[in-house]
């Protein structure tokens, strides 16, 4: 007897971040990180599919209507078919004639859309038995470019060229992933450069990443230009002058604003300057882009689909396209994210700045390598130390690098305490807020 999908769940889930200003900077100064949690059953009761989007608070309940808004498409569905075409199935989401009117492809409906596609690619992969990275690595290419939705991306990547990208990339899979498994994938700590840090925390931070074996560090910068010299000269003298030091102005800066202040930060030797702008900008990054060169410009966190990815790569203004697992629409668009960075010959470095975003990043950066850059160059993936503790399965880190994970699926199911203790509203640790105000 096939297995089916049988129902869709959302739950409300919430962490008091903001009272230690973990997660701070420029744009957002207090988030609580949350998550709108998709837990999609099946006929076989061992059998269940997790995924998750990321907000910081408030209208988090939102997402949560809207994950429940796609139950519809999924009740009833057999999950061999599902799998037959993973194409097939996201473009029956995504494409619903009256929840598209609330995008479309973009915003709150978007965002419940990556947590229910998600859900799906986790059963899929659980069912076999496989992390996720190893199902989307053992997938047959024509399988890879069947669940992208190739429509207003195929002036500059056709289904064909995307064919043709992977298939020239099999030689060497096998060394590539041997040595993710042995190795690890290589990442940078943002934890450590919160803006809502002091001195003593930043410079603790530091060396206490030092230890654990980091060499790449993000700080936050965008509220004061004064500060951000001084925070920036704080943490290179911890770190030392062959360390790699990024910053993150979270998108506070206008075009000419951020120009003048990357130059002035220049002294810092720094490895690249992330969303300098407004994350819709593309001409505006273009410009900034030309302007510092040879500081690289980063974005792509908030790109809300694989057509504002295409934008930024034909406009040459990213030289480092980070992407979220939770923004763009599921890992789906996550394929076609990548494949067009592939196509463009530029560093896949993906955003994890929020609760399960880790846990998602390992399995794209390991895809990406080993299916479709075939390249380590420049490329390094985002880890923040935060709320790693409410997950089932754990992150492995060492030495900077992330350790493939073993256990099946992605790897966002929360543990039952943590869902039920962080509830909003009515879960213990929001109620005893509410009483104690």
């Amino acid at each position: 007897m096939s297995t089916r999908i049988r129902a869709l769940r959302a739950h409300d889930v919430r962490f008091p971040t903001s009272d230690g200003l973990h997660g701070s900077d420029a744009m957002n100064p207090d988030p609580d990180y949350s998550a709108a949690v998709a837990i999609v059953e099946t006929t076989d009761p061992a059998l269940t599919g997790h995924g998750l989007t990321f907000t910081i608070g408030r209208g988090n309940e939102l997402c949560v209507a809207a994950i429940r808004a796609y139950e519809r498409h999924l009740v009833d569905r057999d999950l061999d078919e599902i799998e037959a075409d993973l194409g097939a199935f996201w473009r029956t989401l995504a494409g619903d004639s009256q929840l598209r009117w609330l995008g479309p492809e973009k915003g709150v409906v978007h965002l419940a859309l990556a947590a229910v596609v998600n859900a799906v690619w986790d059963l899929l992969a659980r069912r076999v038995k496989k992390p996720l990275w190893k199902y989307l690595v053992d997938l047959e290419p024509e399988a890879v470019v069947r669940a992208v939705d190739f429509r207003h991306i195929s002036d500059v990547l056709s289904r064909e060229a995307a064919l043709e990208l992977l298939e020239a990339k099999r030689d060497g899979k096998g060394a590539r992933e041997a040595q993710l498994l042995r190795e690890g994938y290589p990442a940078y700590v943002t934890s450590a450069g919160w803006l809502g840090y002091d001195e003593p925390t930043l410079r603790t931070r530091c060396r206490a990443a030092i230890a654990d074996g980091w060499t790449h560090f993000k700080i936050k910068v965008g509220a004061d230009p004064e500060d951000d010299v001084r925070r920036c000269r704080i943490v290179r003298e911890e770190i030392g002058p062959t360390r790699k030091l990024m910053v993150d102005a979270n998108q506070v800066w206008n075009v000419d604003e951020a120009i003048g202040h990357i130059e002035r930060l220049a002294e810092f030797d720094l490895w690249w300057v992330e969303e300098p702008t407004s994350p819709d900008d593309v001409l505006g990054h273009a410009r900034i882009a030309k302007a510092v060169h040879p500081i690289r410009i980063a974005t792509g966190e908030h790109c809300q689909n694989r057509v504002m990815i295409k934008q930024l790569l034909q406009a040459e203004a990213v030289d480092v396209l980070q992407i979220d697992g939770c923004r763009l629409g599921g890992i789906n668009e996550v394929i076609a994210a990548i494949l067009l960075a592939a196509h463009f010959d530029v560093p896949v470095c993906p955003h994890a700045g929020g609760v399960g975003l880790c846990e998602h990043v390992q399995h794209f950066s390991a895809f990406d390598y080993v299916c479709a850059s075939g390249s380590l160059e420049d490329r390094i993936t985002e880890y923040a130390d935060h709320l790693h503790e409410h997950f089932v399965q754990r992150i492995e880190m060492r030495d900077g690098h992330y350790r493939l994970p073993a256990a099946p699926g992605l790897g966002v199911e929360f543990e039952a305490a943590s869902l039920a203790e962080f509830a909003y509203p009515d879960g213990p640790v929001w109620s005893a807020r509410r009483s104690a105000s």
